[in-house]
């Protein structure tokens, strides 16, 4: 793990909280097992997950195209050929129904009380590249301060026509910088392209918490740590003994770019909430909090 407390020290006298920190998290395969296109959605168009995912690998090679914005295209065309055009309606209800991970139920309300403790002040947020409209539809949606995700724009019809927003791996790293400035908006282009100094940024990426289960989220794993943040990888817990998923985590620590590896548990006292407090924990101490102090030293 990055010695990153070396390059930002705790303050040598308490500060006054609360002071802000977020969790932000992937969709799927971090908060919910698989894709939510998976659910309902691909079945409900007449294909099998295997044949509309190999389809859209095959169309992104030979057309040298970006693979979330075939994926949506195909959503959208697909969709239009069974009958059942793309609608923002449809999209939420096809989302009602996540394979939530095990705890996250209560994980939001256990989090905020647990930094409160502590004198933070944490926020929610979600970078996925997955459809935001389906996100808008679980029953967790309103926990989250922001939803950065892929989305359609809609005609006069309200039928879904182009991609609005198409977030993939390396465009993560994008809304990483806009929580840390600040925006919620994502059309705003000018602010966060405006140099603005790191004392003045709302959100630190060294108080930035991040979690993602795939190759996708190396990026944004290996910019939060590199600036001092927490990155963390989480595996389907029925997953955990597979040799390809512990492959993957064997390489992403031997190349440095996650902080701690945890089965996507979110039940209290499982290993994913001990290293989360635990992090949250740093966050505060770092910061200099008196709350911090006093509940780390009893």
């Amino acid at each position: 793990m990055p010695d990153s407390a070396s390059r930002h020290p705790a303050p040598h006298s308490s500060q006054i909280g609360p002071v802000r920190a977020a969790l932000v998290y992937d969709f799927d395969g971090t908060l919910a097992r698989g894709n939510l296109q998976e659910r309902s959605f691909i079945p409900d168009i007449g294909m099998s997950h295997d044949e509309f995912w190999l389809e859209v690998r095959k169309t992104a090679r030979a057309n040298n195209a970006d693979e979330i914005l075939i994926y949506m295209h195909q959503m959208v065309e697909k969709a239009r050929a069974a009958g059942k055009p793309v609608t923002r309606a449809q999209l939420k209800d096809h989302g009602r129904d996540p394979d939530l991970f095990d705890g996250l139920d209560h994980w939001f309300d256990r989090m905020d009380a647990f930094a409160a403790d502590l004198g933070l002040d944490l926020d929610h947020y979600v970078i996925s590249s997955g459809i935001a409209e389906m996100i808008e539809g679980c029953s967790i949606y309103p926990r989250f301060r922001q939803v950065f995700a892929s989305r359609f724009l809609y005609d006069k019809k309200g039928q879904a026509t182009w991609p609005a927003v198409a977030i993939n791996y390396t465009t993560k790293t994008q809304f990483l910088f806009r929580i840390n400035k600040g925006i919620d908006s994502v059309w705003e282009t000018e602010a966060i392209n405006r140099w603005m100094p790191e004392a003045k940024r709302p959100l630190p990426f060294e108080r930035m918490i991040f979690l993602g289960d795939g190759d996708t989220d190396i990026p944004s794993m290996k910019m939060v740590t590199s600036q001092g943040g927490c990155a963390i990888a989480v595996l389907d817990p029925y997953r955990w003994a597979d040799p390809l998923g512990a492959g993957k985590i064997h390489t992403l620590i031997a190349e440095d770019r996650v902080s701690f590896v945890a089965p996507a548990n979110y039940q209290p006292n499982e290993q994913l909430d001990v290293i989360v407090k635990g992090a949250l924990g740093r966050i505060a101490l770092r910061a200099g909090l008196a709350e911090a102090e006093r509940v780390c030293a009893g």
